[in-house]
């Protein structure tokens, strides 16, 4: 039986600084058939050449024009040959296992539309004290019971957790480079339709770099990240009606838009227009934003895009704290000899 080919995409835009570990955790994967692209997406910080140090690990290493990580991630894929498809962001890390143990998953009789998952753990700077998230999309799941789930509980599960056969990736299409924000979340929509279901690999997984709010999942202020996000929504919902049409998805979908309503309340009234009409399509209402004890005191001195400020900033200087204490202590914990990896 031919061992399978798995291609370990990695998309990569100014990540000079997280780029060379990624690569290295995609090197030392235990399952040895694999072969590693990286596109880099017009970066000007250097990534490409640091990318280019591991040639002789047998790295293909493409620069474009920036044109987004989408299209960087449509690019890489054209330029693949694997049976089954890794995708990882420049600066998330594998788990040494990860596609071995995914792949021992697979049972004789096993159609190649079954969807792999595994887990996530976030990190700073060190690994060895990241704990793996557990929530119930880890377990084997049908195509709409996933996606029920994860717009009814508010989850989501970072792309590096799915293994994709190639068959199950075309059939799902490409990324669609409209979005600028959860473009991957739409894109793991349609490949969890073509597929027969999910299959979860406990043990294993990918540790997810919280990075600051540059970040590519932050939403911000962007009416750009504002507009995508409507987009993908309204792509959710389409997707999962199309699986199940019940009341409670109806219900599944007016609670996912609850959630996210907030990004648009109350700077973006066209967009708060288009999500009510769609509450109300499927039975519902949407409810004004609670900003929490917290905030709440802030909105009668700043307004309520104050009060949002303010909620969005203090999360993002504690972790911004904690990511310079994790560096320091990695730093001091290789000075002194006292760890060799993170």
């Amino acid at each position: 039986m031919k061992t399978p080919l798995v291609s370990i995409l990695i998309p990569a835009f100014n990540a000079k600084e997280w780029i060379a570990e990624t690569l290295q955790s995609a090197i030392v994967q235990t399952w040895s058939s694999k072969e590693i692209i990286v596109v880099d997406d017009g970066s000007t910080d250097g990534t490409a050449e640091v990318a280019r140090r591991f040639a002789r690990d047998g790295i293909k290493v493409v620069s474009t024009e920036n044109r987004g990580a989408q299209a960087a991630r449509n690019h890489a894929y054209e330029l693949s040959h694997g049976d089954y498809i890794q995708w990882l962001d420049a600066d998330d890390l594998l788990a040494p296992n990860k596609i071995e143990q995914q792949l021992a998953a697979v049972r004789t009789g096993d159609c190649d539309h079954i969807l792999l998952s595994s887990s996530w753990a976030p990190f700073y700077y060190r690994t060895r004290s990241a704990h793996f998230v557990q929530n119930s999309l880890c377990q084997d799941l049908s195509p709409a019971e996933w996606l029920l789930r994860k717009m009814n509980e508010n989850l989501f599960m970072q792309p590096a957790t799915w293994l994709t056969s190639r068959r199950l990736t075309e059939a799902a299409g490409v990324f669609d480079t409209r979005l600028q924000f959860d473009d991957d979340g739409e894109y793991f929509c349609r490949v969890l339709l073509a597929s027969e279901g999910t299959r979860f690999v406990p043990g294993t997984g990918v540790f997810y770099r919280a990075t600051s709010s540059n970040r590519v999942s932050y939403i911000g202020n962007s009416d750009k990240k504002k507009d995508s996000l409507f987009l993908s929504m309204k792509l959710h919902i389409k997707y999962l009606r199309s699986l199940e049409e019940s009341e409670r998805v109806r219900k599944a979908c007016l609670t996912y838009m609850q959630n996210w309503y907030d990004h648009f309340y109350p700077g973006r009234p066209d967009l708060m227009e288009q999500v009510q009409a769609l509450a109300v399509e499927l039975g519902g209402q949407l409810e004004e934003p609670c900003l929490g004890w917290k905030y709440s005191w802030i909105r009668p001195m700043f307004g309520w895009e104050g009060a949002k400020r303010v909620r969005r900033t203090l999360p993002h200087l504690k972790g911004s704290c904690i990511r310079f204490w994790d560096r320091a202590m990695l730093k001091l914990e290789l000075a002194k000899g006292w760890v060799t990896q993170r």
